[in-house]
């Protein structure tokens, strides 16, 4: 399991709760449409136009973007998503998911927009404290990535994903000794975790 199916996965428990309480409450599309009609008359042009991309709900579209996103057919995922985000602005969950594609998909500065908009509605959200630092990495801007993974470290002290994330930052900032240190953390919390375990035998081989 790859660090992004791992931080897929987490998000995924993260937000369950959530989209389980909507699942209850989904209408058929066609009398969710019917429904809307009939109590909002009066809709502005901009709601209209919203509503029109397709009958179904924000919700409704996040299951199906999750299903794209299974099939690894990420385009259509983020094409679900947006939708559901310009039906539901303000969504942390949908926001973080478009970032996370936009991530996975190359475009960093994009989904570090998304990542920062997600963050304005859920501080506490370890995940994208997570991703954001990942993206300040590779960007070599390392302090920024290093006070992401301290926020993130300071909401969950025992995420394994975090220590992993520390520990690369180290081997990018030549502190090799750091960096082991973390990866260990990472397999205390994770005997399982595979590539921290990895990466400790290249830091110890050298």
């Amino acid at each position: 399991m790859t660090v992004f199916q791992l931080l897929m996965l987490g998000a995924s428990a993260f937000f369950a709760f959530k989209i389980y309480e909507h699942i209850q409450t989904l209408q058929d599309p066609e009398e969710e449409v019917n429904s809307n009609e009939d109590s909002n008359p009066y809709a502005n042009d901009e709601e209209k136009r919203i509503d029109a991309f397709s009958p179904f709900s924000p919700e409704a579209l996040v299951q199906k973007a999750d299903a794209a996103y299974e099939e690894e057919d990420y385009q259509k995922a983020l094409a679900l998503l947006n939708e559901a985000n310009a039906k539901e602005p303000n969504n942390d969950e949908i926001l973080f998911k478009i970032a996370y594609i936009l991530q996975k998909s190359g475009d960093n500065d994009e989904a570090l927009n998304y990542y920062k908009q997600a963050l304005e509605i859920d501080k506490s959200n370890e995940f994208i404290h997570n991703s954001m630092a990942s993206i300040y990495r590779a960007n070599g801007e390392y302090s920024s990535a290093k006070l992401h993974l301290q926020a993130s470290l300071e909401i969950d002290e025992e995420n394994p994903i975090t220590y992993y994330n520390y520990g690369n930052l180290y081997v990018d900032m030549k502190h090799p000794e750091e960096a082991i240190a973390m990866y260990e953390k990472a397999i205390e919390i994770n005997p399982e975790f595979d590539e921290a375990k990895e990466e400790l035998v290249k830091l110890k081989e050298d």
